[in-house]
This record gives C-alpha cells, structure tokens and sequence, in this order.
C-alpha cells in the first residue's frame, strides 16, 4: 500500500522525525553531566530554609471530548484533578505532580515538565509529572497529535491536545501563584500500611510460567478470583510535609490499577480519587496527593467482579490504609541539607515489532476511536529513534526514597528497588512518560499474557536491564543527606 498524504500536509517522515524532537519540545539530555547527577546542599552554601507550596486544579474534560476510550457525556460530583507540590530552599525547586488521566506520553511529557519548570523557577530534570491511571480519563500525546495533524486527519479522537493545552496553562498560572505563598517546612514523616482486599496480580501462571489467563479489573469468572493474590507489594507509603504540628501535603504511594469499573462516559478518579476524597474529608487540611506506584500488572480482579456498589469498598479499603499509614508517621526535623535529588536519562529499546514504514501507513487508516494504535507507537518509535531519553529521577528527604518511573511498570521493579536499599525506606510513582507503555520484567515476555504482547508494550525485554541499573545508580547516588 503505498503512502499518500493531502496536499496541504505533505508528510515527509524525516522532516516529521527532526520536528518532533526539536530542543523546545524535549526534555533536557545532560551530555556534559555524569550518569547521575544529583543535588545537595553544601555546607559552605549560606543557609537557606525551606518551604513547600501546594497546587490542584480541575481537570475534568468537557461534554464530547473524547477520553481514552469514550466521549464525555456528563459530568457528576467528583472530577479530577492535577495537583502536586512545590519544594522551595533546596539546589533546585522540586515538583511533584500528580493527574487523574490515563497516561501523559512523549511530547506531552516534554510540554508539561517545561511549563511547570518555568512557572516553579526550576529546570524541567527537577519536575516529575504522573498520571494515576484512571480509565474514565483523557491521555495527552503531542507527538502522535502532531502525527496526525501532517496527514490532516480529521478526527483526532484522543489525540486532540487542545484540552491538555488549556490544563497546562491554568496549570502554571496556579503554581506561580502558589509558590508566592509557600509556608514553611520544618519536618518530614513516613508512615506505611498494608492495603487489605484490593490488589491482586493479573497474570495467572502455570507451573511452567505461561501465562493461562488474565485477571482484569473487573473479574466476573468466580474460579480467577478464587485464586491467590499472586505477586504484590500491599505496602501503601505516605510522606508528609509538616510545618511544626501541621501537615502541609501527605503524598501516598500504591501500587494497582485504579480501576472498579469504566467506559461510562462519565470522567471518575475512580477508587483510589475517591480514597483520597475521603481522607480529605475526614482529616481536612493538608493537601493529599496519590502516585500509582508500579502497578503494570497489578489489578483489583481478585476482589472486584464490576458491580457498581464495589467502587466505594475499594476506595474505602485504601483509605483505611492511607488514614492508617498516616497514623503510623514518623516525624523528624527537616533542612535543606536532609534533601537530595538525584536524575538519569535512560535509552529504553524500542520493540522490534514497532515498524516505522507500516506505521506511517495505517496513519491515514485510524479511525480516531482506537486506544492503542499507529499514532501511540509512531510517535514512541521516532522518538526512540532520535535519540531520546527518558529521565528516571529519585527524591530524598532523610532515608526516604523516593523513585520517579516510567510506563506500566510490573510490581517486581518496585520490590526490587525496595530490596536494592532495605536500610532506606523507599516508594515508587510509575506511570511517568506513558509512550513505553507497559514495562514487564525481561523473563515476563516470553511467558505470553496481555501486558507483554504487541499490542500493549512498545520496549523489548531489555528494558529490564535498562531501568533496574538506572534505580541502582539513583539510589545508590544520593547517601542520607547530611
């Protein structure tokens, strides 16, 4: 099938390779910076003193725009939300942001790190953005938008970036205005709790290894749920910022798709949003924000069969853990010496199965509805093709850890990197730039199952390798700060 492109949008793959990696739409690569580089006071610097500020925003898409699967046809009580705090006195101001959108990708990734940089006084290597996975949700991918954009597609479905643009600019508004009111921070804490009946592993094994069947979010089939839980970390981790005996932010780190039930129509946060709801109402005043930890193969299948009334059981079983891993908090005094940060970029291989020829023909093809499709996987390919690298970014404050990671991530990374440091306690965020899609561990792609296949994961089982050295390095970059 040979390839032809409107006259108006002459598509010229090399041209489009070079646009989409112009310096202005990707995030820094430190050439001229060692493997890791890392941020830590000095103590011949003057001193500084810290302070945390606190951003949220609505963004909830309107009626008809179109979300990852479906278009908005009603919005209800709950929306969702972007938020995420701003840590001032250190080398760098640090951000950390969390969406309620089924995934940020490439380009995206690029535009959003770049605006809240700006908007924080910071460098984008300092700013983190992730998405908690929720299905009822929009997805941002610039590059496969910018894609269709050169064949002049008509229906952009949901790679229209016109709603994300909008989220991106109320969004650095609201943090510019909320650093010019940061409050000061003088402890740290970290608590943890297990979540009880939510997560379960998905993939269901044979002695052999092979992958027989899957436990989906939603599983009705009464035998798949009467089996274990398989692998999981049912350790939910909450760091608080205090200022003396008042909690500013308590950010909460859990791993498990966050979905009860979707494809409603209906924008939702979903159990875990309405978990952090709750805890809001329940112990109002500081600002809960929740990271999807690496959770690629981790659902609520075991306990969840779909019914409607199961969404409130799951929300209020992680916010038992939430409350309770709050309550358990250690507290310890805070000062820019007990902050550190390191960053890396990481070359991921792209899948062998992405061919750059056949995904630029099925580009006049796409039907503007497919989830997973030539747009997503072009746009990761040229992307890994120019170059690029994807930053993996590790926050510490005392002996917390925390990991900033990309993709679908399997649960053994995050054990893994707990087990890398079992003298630090460390948590993960996943769900950083989306383009890999899932990440399964290097043994897991030849064990078959969804979350490996074509169709779901864009990067080889290299990537393994790849991003277990790049946690190695970060946590093993910044020692307990002094």
């Amino acid at each position: 099938m040979k390839f032809f492109a409107p006259p108006r949008f002459p598509f010229r793959p090399a041209l489009l390779a070079a646009c989409l990696v112009l310096p202005w739409l990707v995030s820094p690569v430190f050439a001229d910076e060692p493997a890791v580089a890392t941020d830590a006071a000095s103590p011949s610097q003057s001193p500084r003193s810290l302070s945390l500020a606190t951003f949220d925003i609505d963004v909830t898409p309107p009626v008809g725009f179109m979300m990852a699967y479906d278009r908005v046809r009603r919005i209800d009580e709950l929306g969702l939300r972007c938020r995420g705090i701003v840590l001032l006195g250190t080398e760098q101001p640090i951000v950390l942001c969390a969406v309620d959108w089924i995934g940020i990708a490439n380009q995206s990734q690029d535009i959003f790190r770049s605006r809240i940089a700006k908007a924080a006084g910071t460098t984008p290597s300092h700013v983190v953005v992730h998405t908690l996975h929720q299905h009822d949700a929009p997805r941002s991918n610039f590059g496969a938008e910018a894609l269709l954009h050169q064949v002049g597609a008509s229906n952009l479905g949901a790679h229209d970036g016109s709603f994300a643009r909008d989220a991106i600019d109320r969004l650095a508004v609201a943090i510019e205005a909320a650093v010019k009111q940061a409050q000061p921070v003088t402890h740290a804490g970290f608590g943890s709790a297990d979540v009880k009946n939510v997560a379960s592993n998905r993939r269901i094994q044979d002695d052999s290894g092979k992958v027989i069947a899957t436990r989906y979010t939603a599983t009705r089939d009464p035998k798949l749920r009467a089996l274990p839980d398989g692998t999981i970390d049912p350790a939910l981790s909450s760091l608080s910022f205090w200022n003396e005996d008042t909690p500013l932010a308590v950010l909460s780190y859990y791993a498990c798709h966050p979905q009860s039930y979707y494809r409603t129509g209906i924008p939702s946060p979903d159990f875990p949003g309405i978990a952090r709801f709750m805890r809001s109402q329940d112990a109002p005043g500081p600002l809960y924000v929740h990271f999807n930890g690496a959770g690629g193969n981790i659902g609520a299948g075991k306990y969840n069969d779909g019914s409607k009334e199961n969404r409130l059981v799951l929300a209020a079983r992680v916010a038992d853990a939430m409350r309770a891993a709050f309550e358990s908090t250690q507290k310890f005094p805070l000062q820019p010496a007990d902050i550190g940060w390191s960053f890396t970029g990481v070359a991921l291989p792209p899948a062998e199965h992405l061919d750059r020829d056949k995904l630029t023909e099925e580009l006049n093809a796409w039907d503007g509805v497919t989830y997973w499709g030539g747009p997503d996987k072009l746009a990761w390919l040229l992307r890994c093709q120019s170059g690029h690298k994807i930053d993996l970014s590790c926050l510490a404050v005392g002996d917390v850890r925390i990991l900033h990671m990309p993709g679908e991530l399997f649960v053994e990374y995050q054990l893994a990197a707990k087990a890398m440091r079992p003298d630090l306690q460390v948590a993960m965020a996943a769900y950083g730039d989306y383009g890999p899609g899932y990440i399964g561990t290097a043994e897991a792609y030849g064990q078959g199952g969804y979350e490996t296949s074509e169709r779901a994961s864009n990067v080889t089982p290299a990537a393994e390798a790849v991003l277990m050295s790049g946690m190695r390095q970060l946590l093993e970059a910044t020692e307990s700060p002094q």
